[in-house]
């Protein structure tokens, strides 16, 4: 379990994004807790110089539908790396496993198959409160932590393409 604010870093270590495109996947399901992933991750893109009109946001009804419109962005947008925002919380059947896992499946695919970042944005938590404290709360926002990690992701792939 996380015991601090894992938002918090070095934006001096963070690449320049100005001409870099991205786009967002963001469930609608738990809405007061993935809208403030989505918030999160926007607002740390624009601070490292990425463009609103370099930002492609698309909502789906829930998590179990990420990897599908994200693969869609990837195929009729162009952008350099897809964020998936999400929040699965426990609950007392099974149903919970089987989104978290063809959500991980399916991001994972996505990930190979088209050589470019897609990246897992997805609360997976027991409880509401464990999401409140990672989209926003005293654990930091996941959603700042994705858009991180899609700059970096696209930075690495340039500087290794050349």
């Amino acid at each position: 379990m996380a015991t601090s604010n894992l938002s918090e870093y070095d934006p001096g270590k963070i690449p320049t994004a100005v001409d870099m495109s991205f786009g967002i996947v963001v469930s609608d399901w738990n809405r007061d807790i993935t809208w403030k992933l989505l918030e999160g991750a926007v607002s740390i893109l624009k601070k490292h110089g990425v463009k609103g009109d370099n930002i492609v946001i698309e909502h789906v009804p829930g998590s179990f539908e990420l990897p599908l419109a994200a693969q869609l962005l990837a195929e009729y947008k162009n952008v350099d790396a897809l964020i998936c925002l999400g929040c699965v919380i426990q609950g007392e059947t099974p149903h919970f496993t089987y989104v978290c896992q063809g959500v991980t499946q399916g991001i994972t695919q996505l990930n190979l198959k088209y050589n470019k970042p897609f990246i897992f944005g997805l609360l997976t938590t027991d409880t509401l409160q464990q999401a409140i404290d990672r989209s926003g709360g005293k654990h930091g926002n996941k959603g700042d932590e994705a858009a991180l990690t899609a700059i970096r992701m696209v930075d690495i792939i340039r500087r290794l393409r050349g």
